[in-house]
């Protein structure tokens, strides 16, 4: 038996799901402070994750589920519904993937094989007497009745077993409580309903997918098997039409009441103390809403309203509430900012990244100064530091955190060490929550700098034990390179597949463009209207300016590898830059612009996938320009960046009589999580390099 010290690289990073296993997440605080909730699997191989509550003044770890304890061994076949959860939300492993707890914390609701279960802390889970299955339970903040959707419908449930809708589809297109595909995939709104604090109504999403076109998801390695109906609203098509009602459990029903000809994105929902609010946005994105709802009536009153230009951002963990102070995020003056009750307390420089909790004391929230690093900070009135805003964590690196009565939870991860690291703060008392992830056997050496005139943040990896001088090497670059992610960041694990790839005889190169994360609005912006040509010439621009420091860097043998936009990326840079690159590995590239979806697609492009800004960023009339070696790898069940993108692109340069490579990939999605597909897919890339390259 091989154990896990033993494997190669490519199949314990497929096996340990890039060694985030074993890894603590998804904490939550209970509002005393007094236990800390989590998920973590058994261990770095492990894809069974449990749920467990830490005791705050002890330190002391339970074991609140175990999925194959209670299920008496793996999970069944997840309902449709579930699986698009995870598939939205990237999720990879098993067993308890989320979970929601009652306002004191003393009744977790979570669901295991589509059925769902209750916890109390100190006792026993047990499953609830409900139709099958089940999607979504989330016990009401009073711990007295678990909410969920069955078949498009949303039910509530007694914890003594009664069971009843109060919402249920009227055609079969129709849903209550669940995200439409944009809202999840786009806008981070994986849920469809929201609890009022008493538990006696709820704020429910009706979606009607029948103006959705439909496309049809097929393995034909498979022929057997009828294809997933999907309904995929691309660029320049319709959205689902989507409502929002105050659900009564006493019966009444009231639709929440806004104008969605103008604003047809219902982008956040929220139903604090303060009562509840949504927050809406234009279908060009260029003006979003934050509105107040009169539970009684639907009525809404606008509290805030945001315009730009080129679109608003959504900003997670916003709105939120600290008492009576409202706590937003807008792009003033350059800098994405903290507004507090209309006023924007974050000074020039810091670039606020995501709201992480809020109470009567002040608001933690994460920023960048530098756009390698995302610390946490904390505004406070009358503070002493900056005008209120005091910084939480200094350890180079990326850092997180969560805040309730009084104790914090704190991650972070290094470039001088690997996986995460989480610590329980309360007063003078800190604990360190344990973390079963394995390790690789390399170890990234990461040398960042900032090149070019645009300081580009830049990444450089070579083999391990490379002497400076004693040999050129080909050059792969391994961008994503798009808006909403970053690869240059101070943490280790962002490196491990870059610096395997390094130590294959490469000198790897990573670089962050126009368009990445935490460098200010302009930086974001630079992509509005063309997709392709700022984020091409900032990796040209890298390579040169990486070559210039290092002299090992050959230039004349150059590749480049990238998953979704950074497939999509190195497409690019083959067809319009093959005098830079001379090989490139293409995966699940988006190719034909107007194929993708209409929240991220219009976004930087506009509704008309006609006009120039699609003839510019999409890359298939572009197949006759190559000339150099391409492979294209796809999952031929993809439902976000369907095989159309590469088939198109395929048929394209077949039209045109230029040689390529297609490796298709039957039964896989937008992950690729299948551990033999995963190792093997680190392998067939470096030896089309190789080849390609001479490496």
């Amino acid at each position: 038996m091989v154990t896990s010290e033993e494997l190669s690289f490519p199949r314990q990073h497929a096996r340990t799901r890039r060694f985030t296993l074993g890894t603590p997440r998804a904490f939550q605080v209970t509002p005393d402070g007094a236990r800390v909730l989590y998920l973590r699997s058994r261990g770095g191989t492990d894809p069974v994750t449990c749920l467990w509550s830490m005791d705050v003044a002890t330190g002391d770890e339970t074991l609140l589920v175990d999925p194959v304890a209670l299920l008496g061994g793996a999970e069944e076949d997840l309902p449709p519904e579930e699986r698009a959860r995870r598939e939205r939300t990237r999720e990879s492993a098993g067993g308890v993937v989320g979970y929601a707890m009652d306002d004191d914390g003393g009744t977790i609701s979570f669901t295991l094989s589509g059925r769902a279960y209750v916890v109390a802390a100190g006792g026993e889970p047990r499953e609830l007497q409900t139709l099958t299955p089940v999607i979504d339970p989330r016990v009401d903040p009073t711990g007295r009745r678990v909410a969920y959707v069955h078949e498009g419908a949303l039910r509530v449930a007694d914890l003594d077993g009664a069971d009843r809708p109060y919402a249920e589809p009227e055609g079969d297109d129709v849903t209550y409580g669940l995200a439409e595909f944009v809202a999840a995939e786009e806008m981070s709104r994986s849920r469809g309903y929201w609890w009022a604090p008493d538990g006696e109504r709820l704020l429910v999403a009706r979606v009607d997918n029948s103006p959705v076109q439909r496309w049809y998801i097929a393995d034909p390695a498979h022929p057997d098997r009828e294809p997933v109906v999907h309904p995929y609203p691309a660029a320049g098509t319709a959205n689902a039409d989507v409502r929002l009602f105050v659900v009564g459990l006493d019966g009444k029903r009231v639709e929440v009441a806004w104008d969605r000809g103008a604003f047809e994105y219902l982008a956040k929902v929220a139903w604090p103390a303060q009562g509840p609010h949504v927050v809406v946005q234009s279908r060009d994105q260029r003006t979003v809403r934050l509105l107040r709802v009169d539970p009684d009536t639907g009525e809404t009153t606008v509290v805030r309203e945001d315009t730009d230009p080129a679109w608003v951002e959504l900003v997670d963990g916003v709105p939120a509430w600290g008492g009576d102070r409202l706590y937003w995020a807008a792009d003033v003056d350059g800098w994405r900012r903290l507004v507090v009750d209309g006023e924007p307390v974050t000074p020039d420089g810091l670039q606020l990244r995501s709201v992480l909790a809020a109470d009567a004391v002040g608001v933690l929230f994460t920023a960048s100064t530098e756009p390698t690093e995302v610390h946490v900070f904390e505004w406070t009135p009358g503070g002493d530091s900056r005008g209120g805003v005091t910084q939480v964590t200094d350890e180079p690196g990326v850092h997180t955190a969560t805040r309730a009565g009084g104790t914090n939870v704190i991650t972070s991860a290094t470039l001088d060490r690997h996986g995460s690291r989480s610590t329980v703060r309360r007063g003078d008392t800190s604990w360190a929550v344990r973390s079963f992830a394995e390790r690789p056997d390399l170890s990234p050496a990461v040398r960042l700098s900032r090149v070019g005139e645009r300081e580009l943040r830049t990444a450089v990896l070579f083999p391990t034990g490379h002497v400076p001088g004693s040999r050129r090497l080909p050059v792969l670059l391994d961008p994503y390179g798009g808006p909403h992610a970053q690869r240059v960041l101070a943490s280790m694990r962002m490196f491990y597949e870059s610096q395997w790839f390094a130590d294959q005889g490469f000198a790897v190169v990573v670089a962050d463009g126009r368009g990445t994360p935490g460098r200010g609005a302009a930086w974001e912006r630079a992509v509005h209207g063309d997709l392709a040509t700022p984020v091409l010439e900032d990796q040209v621009a890298a390579l040169h300016g990486a070559a210039e420091q290092y002299p090992d860097l050959d230039l004349d043998r150059v590749g480049i590898r990238g998953w979704s936009f950074g497939g999509y990326l190195s497409a690019l840079a083959v067809l319009r830059r093959p005098d830079v690159f001379h090989a490139a590995v293409a995966g699940a590239p988006v190719t034909d612009l107007s194929l993708y979806d209409t929240h991220y697609q219009e976004r930087y492009l506009g509704q008309d996938t006609g006009a120039q800004p699609y003839k510019v960023s999409s890359i298939v009339d572009d197949a006759p320009n190559l000339r150099r070696p391409l492979m294209i790898i796809h999952g031929l069940v993809d439902d976000n960046v369907v095989v159309a993108h590469s088939l198109r692109l395929s048929s394209a340069l077949l039209a045109a009589g230029r040689p390529h490579t297609v490796l298709p990939l039957s039964g896989v999605t937008h992950m690729t999580p299948q551990e033999v597909v995963a190792e093997n897919l680190l392998h067939l890339q470096v030896a089309f390099l190789r080849d390609a390259l001479g490496g």
